[in-house]
């Protein structure tokens, strides 16, 4: 931790999956109003995502930027694409993260396909939001994925390149633990990606954190975001899902109830303190 004096570090606080279900969105909302995130990524393949809900979003920058708003690239789940011919699918919706990791790896996803389907949602960004996002991740990590990732790099070499991507690589100094196999798949997914991005002039960010076992019961959020702060150098993310929870959001993901905990969290008295006692601050 660094001393009182300390300057602070700057960090995006980044809540995934804005657009997904209105209260997801009212949530998020909320939070950036409070000073409590200063990032958010969109999720424009969200069926209850609408022109009242990038424009709610907008305002939140009208007068002092507040939040940087990047585009949530989703090709996994219970989401139907944006471009009419995307292979594969399952019953008019993307298929499980499972899949599209199993097939990346083995080169059956068309590059092809992918350029579209990705293009097709960075075009309804711009059309939503006036620009092209501040930076760009993916839902469920998918692009990381073999051939998600070298598709999704071009198309933001030639339409968004002054946007930066999210690489999930944690901070290298700290040990990550043998049964921590989510961080070690993502670190080991980011290496790569983070060559590919340094390739093609596109920048990442230094360090990621705030993956955690997202399907555990009753998970301590308050106990596991400190570490989350751990070391991490300046213009790091650490990303969040907080939110309401309404029936479009039970009907799509299984992340439910465990948003409302980290609502609770970062709306609660304590963040302040324990960023800075990390010595570090929302850029």
């Amino acid at each position: 931790m660094s001393g009182a004096g300390a300057s602070l570090r700057p960090i995006w606080l980044c809540a995934d999956d804005y657009g997904i279900s209105p209260a997801v969105s009212k949530a998020i909302r909320e939070l950036v109003a409070q000073g409590r995130l200063n990032a958010t990524s969109v999720m424009l393949a969200a069926p209850s995502f609408d022109r009242a809900e990038a424009e709610a979003l907008k305002m939140l920058n009208v007068g002092a930027r507040r939040v940087a708003i990047g585009l949530h690239v989703t090709l996994t789940g219970k989401f139907k694409p944006m471009s009419p011919d995307f292979r594969p699918t399952r019953h008019g919706t993307f298929l499980s993260l499972a899949e599209m990791m199993v097939r990346g790896r083995l080169g059956l996803l068309s590059r092809k396909r992918l350029t579209v389907e990705i293009a097709a949602q960075l075009e309804a960004f711009v059309t939503r939001f006036g620009q092209t996002p501040d930076f760009i991740d993916g839902h469920q990590h998918v692009h990381l994925f073999p051939q998600v990732r070298e598709t999704l790099l071009d198309v933001m070499q030639e339409s968004a390149p002054h946007a930066w991507v999210r690489q999930c690589g944690g901070v290298p100094t700290l040990p990550i633990s043998f049964w921590d196999y989510k961080t070690r798949v993502l670190n080991g997914l980011s290496g790569r990606f983070r060559k590919l991005a340094a390739k093609r002039d596109i920048v990442t960010n230094p360090a990621f954190a705030g993956a955690y076992d997202f399907t555990a019961d009753q998970v301590d959020f308050a106990r596991l975001f400190p570490g989350f702060l751990r070391d991490l150098p300046p213009r790091s993310v650490v990303m969040c899902h907080p939110g309401f929870v309404d029936a479009e959001l039970e009907r799509l993901d299984p992340l439910t109830t465990q948003r409302e905990r980290e609502y609770a969290y970062l709306a609660g008295d304590d963040l302040p303190g324990v960023l800075r006692a990390h010595g570090v601050a929302l850029a």
